[in-house]
Parts: C-alpha cells; sequence; structure tokens
C-alpha cells in the first residue's frame, strides 16, 4: 500500500508534478500534463501499477528537505555503513518532461537499490522495453519513456532493476524523459546542469515576493506550491497534483482535483497580487477569461488547464484504490449548476481590475452577460460550494456569492465608470440581501443556515464577512461562528456541514475530516472580531499539521491524525498565505475583500 498522504513531497516543471516518498519512491507521476495519463500510479494501487525507488538495500533513518526556496528535494538516508543523499526534481519544461534524480555519497559506504516499474495509462498499461546504445527504452501506444544513468541494469519481474555502492564523494544520476512514442528520442539531460538551472530558475522566481511578515517560510513554501501546481503554457491552476485520494480513509469521497475551479479564482488571484506575483496573476485572470467565454448560461464550474469542458467522469477500475478507496478520472461535478461561481468570477475580475490589471480587454462585455444571468437566475436551486450529489437546494452560500455579483458589478460601475445598469444592480443586490436574511437566517438559534428552511450548518457561511455581506461585529456573525464552534468544530478544526446518518444533502455517507479551508476561515473571522489570540491560535494549529517540507492536504482526519484528501492542495494553501497576511498586514486579502463589500 502508498504511503500516508502526508509522507510525499512534490516536484514539478510548471506543467505536472510527481510524488517523492520519504521511502525514495516516486508513486505518482501524469505525463506530459497534471490531467493526462499516470505512469507512476503505485499511489493509488499496488507497487506493480508503477513507481520509481531508489534507496538504500538495508535499513534506515529518513530526514528530508526542500533546498532553500526551491522545489530541489533533498532526502538523506543514514545507514550503519554511511549516508547517502537523493536530490530529486524537475527541470522548468522546454521540450519533454524529466525527472532528474542524482544519488550523492555523503559519509561511509552505502549499498543502493533501483527499481524502476513503468506502467502507462494509470498503471493499466505494460511498455514494452529494450536496450538502445547507452540508455533504456520503453514504449506503448502513444507513450515512450527514456532512462539514462551510467548504472548497470538489468531486467526483473517486468521491471528494470540496478544495485550499486555509493561512497562518499560519489554522484550518480538517474534521468527518466517521457515523449510522445512517434517522437525521435529527446536530446539527454544533463543531470548536474539541470539541478544548476533548476534551482536558480526557483530561487529566481521567488525573489519576487513581497511578503515579509510574519510566517514568511511558510508563505514562501504555500506560494511555491501554487506556482507547482501551476500550468505554465495557459497560467491555469489545478486544485491538486492528485485524484483520489481519500476525504474519509475507505470511504467513497474520492475526486479528481488535477482541474481548474473558478470557485478559487479571487483567493488566488489576491494571494498572488498581494505578494508580488502580477505575471502569474495576469496569466490566471488571462486563463480565467478564456475558460468562461460564450454562453453564460454554459458556465462550468471548473475546466481542464487549458480550458476543457468535456472532463468526463469514470472508474479506473484496475487500481485498487487509495485504502481501497474508488479511483476516479475526470470530474462529473463540472457538469453541476453552482450559482457561487459567478460570484467568484465577478468578484475575481473586479479585483483584478482595482488592483491594476489589464482592463481594456473584452472583460466587462462578459460580465455584463454573466450579470444578466444571475439576474434572471438567482432564485434557482444548485448544488453549492460542496459539490453535493444529493439534489439542488437553495443553499445560503449561492444565494450570499450571487449578492457579491450584484455588489461587484455595481461598484465597477461606480468606480471605473464602465457602462451597466448600475440602479437595477443595486435593487437587485438589495433583493438578494433582503432574501437571504429572511430565508436564510435562523433568529430562533441566531445562526445562518446551510440551506432555505433548514436546521443544518454550513462553515461556508464564515464567509459572510469575509466578502463583505455584513460587518464582523454584527450579531448574526457572532452567533454564526458560535454555532460552527459549537457544532462543525472538532478538535480545534472546522467540518465543513453537518453530517448525519439521517441528512440526504450530499448524498453520500456521512463523515470525513476537517476542511483545512474552513478553519483558516474562521482564523479570518477571528482577526476580523478583534479575537486575535484565538486566531493566531487557530493558525498555528493549522500551520502544525503540514508535513515534514510545509505541504497540506485538503482535509484532516481528527481521529487519525493523519491528513487526507488530495495533496497538496491549493485551497489549503491559498488561504494560509491569506490568513498570515490578515494577521500581520493592513493590507490583507482578505480586509480588501472585505472593505470592498462594505463601502
Amino acid at each position: 500500500m502508498a504511503l500516508p498522504i502526508e509522507d510525499y513531497a512534490i516536484i514539478a516543471d510548471t506543467h505536472t508534478s510527481a510524488l517523492v516518498g520519504r521511502n525514495g519512491s516516486i508513486d505518482w507521476l501524469c505525463v506530459p500534463r497534471f490531467d493526462s495519463g499516470a505512469i507512476f500510479a503505485a499511489l493509488l494501487g499496488e507497487p506493480e501499477n508503477g513507481h520509481w525507488t531508489i534507496a538504500p538495500a538495508g535499513e534506515c533513518g529518513v530526514t528530508r528537505r526542500y533546498r532553500d526556496d526551491t522545489l530541489v528535494l533533498e532526502t538523506e538516508f543514514e545507514t550503519d555503513g554511511g549516508v547517502v543523499r537523493l536530490i530529486d526534481f524537475m527541470p522548468p519544461r522546454t521540450e519533454s518532461p524529466s525527472v532528474v534524480r542524482i544519488v550523492e555519497g555523503v559519509r561511509g559506504e552505502v549499498a543502493m537499490s533501483m527499481l524502476l516499474r513503468l506502467r502507462f495509462d494509470y498503471g493499466h498499461v505494460v511498455p514494452w522495453v529494450y536496450r538502445e546504445r547507452d540508455h533504456l527504452v520503453a514504449v506503448a501506444g502513444p507513450d515512450a519513456a527514456w532512462l539514462h544513468t551510467p548504472v548497470p541494469t538489468h531486467g526483473e519481474n517486468l521491471a528494470t532493476k540496478a544495485d550499486f555502492t555509493v561512497r562518499a564523494g560519489d554522484r550518480i544520476p538517474f534521468t527518466l524523459t517521457w515523449r510522445p512514442s512517434h517522437l525521435p528520442m529527446p536530446e539527454p539531460v544533463d543531470p548536474v546542469h539541470q539541478l544548476g538551472v533548476t534551482e536558480g530558475y526557483w530561487r529566481g522566481w521567488v525573489s519576487a515576493c513581497t511578503y515579509e511578515g510574519e510566517w514568511r517560510d511558510a508563505v514562501v513554501r504555500s506560494l511555491l506550491t501554487l506556482k507547482a501546481l501551476t500550468y505554465a503554457p495557459t497560467g491555469g491552476i489545478v486544485a491538486a497534483a492528485t485524484t483520489s485520494l481519500p476525504e474519509k480513509l475507505g470511504g467513497v469521497r474520492n475526486w479528481d482535483y488535477r482541474f481548474c475551479w473558478l470557485r478559487d479564482a479571487t483567493i488566488t488571484l489576491q494571494s498572488l497580487l498581494y505578494s508580488g506575483f502580477q505575471s502569474e496573476a495576469t496569466a490566471w485572470r488571462k486563463w480565467l477569461l478564456r475558460a468562461i467565454a460564450g454562453n453564460p448560461a454554459e458556465l462550468q464550474i471548473m475546466y481542464g488547464v487549458a480550458g476543457e469542458r468535456r472532463l468526463d467522469e469514470y472508474q479506473a477500475t484496475w487500481l485498487t484504490g487509495y485504502d481501497g478507496n474508488p479511483v476516479r478520472i475526470g470530474n462529473a461535478a463540472a457538469e453541476q449548476f453552482q450559482l457561487d461561481v459567478y460570484g467568484e468570477v465577478m468578484d475575481a475580475l473586479h479585483q483584478g481590475r482595482r488592483a491594476g490589471l489589464k482592463a481594456d480587454d473584452p472583460a466587462w462585455g462578459l460580465q455584463v452577460k454573466l450579470m444578466e444571468f444571475v439576474e434572471e437566475h438567482w432564485r434557482d436551486p444548485d448544488e453549492g460550494i460542496w459539490e453535493v450529489r444529493g439534489g439542488p437546494r437553495q443553499f445560503v452560500h449561492s444565494k450570499l456569492m450571487a449578492w457579491v455579483a450584484a455588489d461587484r458589478a455595481v461598484k465597477a460601475v461606480e468606480e471605473f465608470d464602465l457602462d451597466g445598469p448600475a440602479d437595477r444592480w443595486t435593487r437587485l443586490r438589495e433583493e438578494i440581501r433582503a432574501d437571504i436574511l429572511e430565508k436564510g437566517y435562523d433568529t430562533r438559534r441566531k445562526t445562518f443556515t446551510q440551506f432555505y428552511g433548514s436546521d443544518e450548518l454550513d462553515a461556508a457561511l464564515l464567509m459572510v464577512p469575509l466578502v463583505g455581506f455584513l460587518p464582523a461585529d454584527d450579531e448574526r456573525v457572532a452567533g454564526t461562528v458560535a454555532a460552527i464552534e459549537e457544532n462543525l468544530l472538532v478538535d480545534g478544526f472546522v467540518q465543513r456541514y453537518t453530517q448525519h446518518p439521517e441528512s440526504d444533502v450530499d448524498g453520500l455517507p456521512p463523515g470525513e475530516g476537517a476542511f483545512l479551508a474552513c478553519t483558516f476561515w474562521l482564523a479570518d473571522n477571528y482577526a476580523l472580531m478583534g479575537r486575535h489570540d484565538e486566531a493566531r491560535e487557530t493558525f498555528a494549529r493549522l500551520l502544525a499539521l503540514r508535513n515534514d517540507v510545509g505541504l497540506l492536504s485538503e482535509e484532516y482526519d481528527t481521529e487519525a491524525g493523519r491528513l487526507v484528501g488530495n495533496f497538496p492542495q491549493a485551497f489549503s494553501h491559498v488561504p494560509l498565505i491569506d490568513t498570515a497576511r490578515t494577521l500581520t498586514s493592513a493590507t490583507a486579502p482578505t480586509e480588501a475583500r472585505v472593505k470592498e463589500g462594505l463601502r
């Protein structure tokens, strides 16, 4: 079985990424893009589904780290005979994706073992492997891979093996390069040269960071993770590097997150802008505009990294799954109607315009069309922020974001002298506001509820003050926070919504981990309410969940004490950046978004 999720680290080349375990095994790699078929899929199956392990032949202790502010991973193995260092990285993409692994002798002498088991198409296809001059070639269908190393290798049980010894001062490279099988062999990669290039690339990128507040190491690592999840050719940012890592161990809450969610648009844009990465923010905004272009009625909640709309979902039944969970490729939630994304898009484009991003493009014309759709459909039930599969409801968070859409549309006309029916949108904004306060607020329990007429709670309502709908000192905000503390807070971490056997809201069996983004939102609420000690305590608890190289997944299993959900998760690292700023800076993204709504 695969390692615990927190035992993995990410390396990336701005087109795709790989997960490297503490045991020296690469158990997940999709090429040439994040959403392509995996050539190593042991993460979601068995070793036979593909992995690449380089490690001492015997027992050893393990420590690891990233080299400073880079995505160059160093894993040190200490044995009775000595110490070796395994350096893993992916050179910034030029022509073909490559993984470079360099074994360095640090002290003494260590017997090492290398096992490469290539399996194309998510562990389903065994390639034909042969030797061509000084390299090994693996081919099957559209896929081909080349292994370059000075170490002698041999075939064994449909895998490639090598046994070698490393002494202090030795440096032994391994390079694996993928390319479509109909193309000629790619130019060999110089491992040592590419190590310097890769380090320089990441350090150069980080040098643009303007964040100088508290928790800078955590913020920079989160920004690097966000960059690692970026598809450079289009500017799209995937939600996570993986599919089907479970939100509940042994359950069925497993989804493919290798796509780009519109819901992440505003907070991602602000995190990049407020941290000094304007070019990445501009690229993300351009991706957003291309993806949503067309009929507003056909707006999707997510798209492929190049804006693809067909994300058909199926189960990879040949994979046993992580902890026995089903493995899903594609995501059927792309076909859902989720009203809140209209608000997120309107907010993201407005925040970008306020930050000085290019405004002389067709964005405003598209926004006017989006508002026409919101005007006609804001009363419709939808599947909501959590993409429930139990049928549409009148979710309060969805109505809240419809209010955000109207509010930002009015502000855009007022601030930028854009052409639009501001009076009509102002009336719409007030109509939505009144509807929420009448139907979405429980006066008896003094809390906003998950959907109209329900008794259920939803942590998404922590967004009420964060988007500027009500000030943080409003008694309705205080009551909602208190209700969430009483009912959704488990060991200091927030669950997304009420789950019990009688509920059919999400159409799934109850039970999952605490949702990290919601817990960051709680810290933001505390900060805005003046509860600064509790805000910092909550943030400290969240930081403590990061693994040894600073990465977070989507959720945390409070009973098992383990990270769960897809990994690493942008929707955890982005709010980490924002909350750090909220707690240390007067120009925090949270503060800016709040003031935007309340003005």
